[in-house]
Formats: structure tokens, sequence, C-alpha cells
């Protein structure tokens, strides 16, 4: 538990300067984030993170991530979408040179945790390029649901929510980890609204969003337990790797998008 709570500050420590300062700084940030995310699928196969193949999902996930404006730099006749295909392309061309190394499997493997991770880190960009408030929004969902979830559950819980995919967790966790999110982003909406939405709407997105998040926990726990490992890395000691912290985050983030409310 220390070393959770020393790590868990060190990390706020650095994490804060970077979405109060936005801009290039957050855009590096997810950059970097969805790189370390994208390794961590190649531990998690037991795959070389230095290979052609790592490379090419690198280059794919950041070009997933990068801001919209991205695109400016681009030739008239590209597009990140047509960049991202390309480097599909690469990926099976390596399929053919690899001597049964890196098959197809292994390319569509890539090619989706490429989409999930990138998208999710994506949208972290735009959220804070559309204001503080609601990247802290956002944040406070998921940090809410986890610390009420972890409590209730721990206390109260007593039915297993996916006792197949993570022991753990429980319909009374959950339901307590939604109900203490929406409290707390209800009293943090009332006083730092966001533009054009109504306090109502907002808490049923928040009920939503919160559920949500904790499918996306559940989607990273059943990846884990298909590959046996009980963390996707190691980078954060104590916490685990950077899939294990963002994992709610990579549904939740998107889901802003979807509803409208980035």
């Amino acid at each position: 538990m220390k070393q959770r709570i020393i790590t868990a500050i060190v990390a706020l420590l650095i994490f804060i300067p970077v979405i109060v300062t936005g801009g290039y700084v957050i855009d590096f940030a997810a950059i970097v984030l969805g790189v370390i995310a994208m390794s961590e699928v190649f531990i998690m196969k037991k795959k070389m993170i230095l290979s052609i193949e790592a490379l090419i999902s690198y280059i794919g996930v950041a070009c997933i991530i990068v801001p919209t404006n991205f695109a400016n730099v681009l030739p008239d006749y590209l597009s990140p979408a047509f960049v991202f295909y390309i480097l599909v392309m690469l990926l099976l061309l390596a399929t053919v040179f690899s001597k049964n190394k890196f098959n197809f499997d292994d390319a569509g493997v890539y090619t989706l945790a490429m989409l999930y991770i990138g998208f999710g880190f994506h949208y972290f960009i735009v959220a804070r390029q559309d204001s503080l408030t609601t990247l802290l929004y956002a944040l406070f969902i998921v940090w809410c649901t986890d610390s009420g979830a972890y409590f209730v559950g721990k206390y109260f819980g007593k039915n297993k929510l996916a006792k197949h995919i993570s022991p753990n967790k429980t319909w009374e966790g959950s339901i307590g980890g939604t109900v203490i999110a929406t409290i707390v982003c209800s009293i943090y909406l009332y006083f730092f609204p966001i533009s054009g939405i109504s306090l109502i709407a907002m808490v049923g997105f928040t009920i939503i969003l919160s559920i949500f998040g904790q499918l996306g926990d559940l989607v990273e726990s059943a990846l884990k337990r298909f590959y046996g490992v009980k963390d996707s890395g190691k980078i954060l000691p104590g916490h685990g790797g950077i899939l294990d912290r963002f994992d709610s985050l990579l549904f939740v983030l998107p889901l802003l998008h979807l509803l409208g409310i980035v």
C-alpha cells in the first residue's frame, strides 16, 4: 500500500501540471502514454517491443492520437486515416517476410489495439482542447467510480459482478461507485458547468459514463486474463501499467464525443 501511495503522489505531481498546461504538452504526453500502452500489448503477448511490427504499431497509434489539425501538415492526397491504412498494410506485409514469427492474427491484434488505445488518447486531447473543466469531469468520473466501487465493494459487496473475469468486483461495488461518482460530479458541475448542457442532462450522462468506464475496466481485465498476466505492465510500481490506469478512460473519453459533450 505504501508503494501504491508513493507512486500515486509522484504520478499526480507530473500529471496535474500536464493537464493544466494543455496545448502541445498534453499532445506530447498523450502520444507517449499511447505508445507505452501499445508496448504493453506486445509485452502481454510476449513479443519484442523493439521490432519492425512494433515500430509500425507505435507510429500507427500515434497517428490516431495526434490532434485533428495534424492533417494540415500532410499533402492534400493524404489523410490521417489513409496513413493509418498504409501502416496496417505494412503490418500485413510483415507477415510475408517474418518466416511465420509474425502472423495475420498478430497483425489483427495490433490493429485493434491501435484503434482501442489511439482513439482513447485522441479524445483525451480533444477533451482538454474543449476545456480543463471537461477533462477534469471525465477524470473525476473514473476516479470516483473506481474508489467508490472499491470501498463499497469491500464493506458491502456480496454478489459477484463478473467472477470469470474479475473475481473481486461486485454488483454492490459497481452500483455504489456509480452513485458516488454521480454525486461528486453533480456537485462539481454545479460550480463548474459545461457550456451548453444542463445540469440534469449531465447527471444522466455521468451515470452512463460511469457504467461504461466500468465496462472499460472489465474489457482490460478480460484482456489480461486471456494473456495470463496480472498487470499490463510495471511502469507504475504498485499500480501496474498504463493500460491498467487508463482502461476506464479509454472508454469514457470517446463516449464524451458520442454524447455531444466535446
